[in-house]
């Protein structure tokens, strides 16, 4: 269940091998401007972020107060540090189909037109 948390109570993982560097922030905090922030952060029962570090330094760069988390609280220490590191390294081994994106990014241009 998405329940919206106070910002200052969830901590990031100082262990979290990922990081987000000034630029990146920035650039997940134009995608929150632009898009909202649809993408709940992941945590433990204590409010440890297990997974959207950026997000949630995007959204403190933004002043936003209450974010959506959803509590990963079935997961064991070592099950959500292994899922921390997963969610971030699985979407590195994935490919671009340079063709469709191709054509997407022509469909979003002309739809601005």
């Amino acid at each position: 269940m998405i329940v919206y948390r106070p910002i200052d109570q969830l901590k990031l993982d100082p262990a979290n091998p990922r990081r987000h560097n000034k630029k990146q922030v920035r650039q997940i905090a134009n995608s929150i401007e632009l898009f909202g922030l649809i993408v709940a952060i992941l945590t433990d029962r204590y409010g440890n972020v297990i997974a959207g570090h950026g997000r949630l330094l995007a959204a403190k760069l933004l002043g936003i107060t209450e974010v959506p988390t959803l509590c990963l609280d079935h997961l064991t220490s070592a099950q959500a540090r292994a899922f921390m590191i997963a969610d971030n390294r699985l979407t590195e081994t994935s490919v671009w189909d340079d063709r469709l994106l191709a054509e997407q990014l022509k469909n979003l241009i002309a739809a601005r037109s």
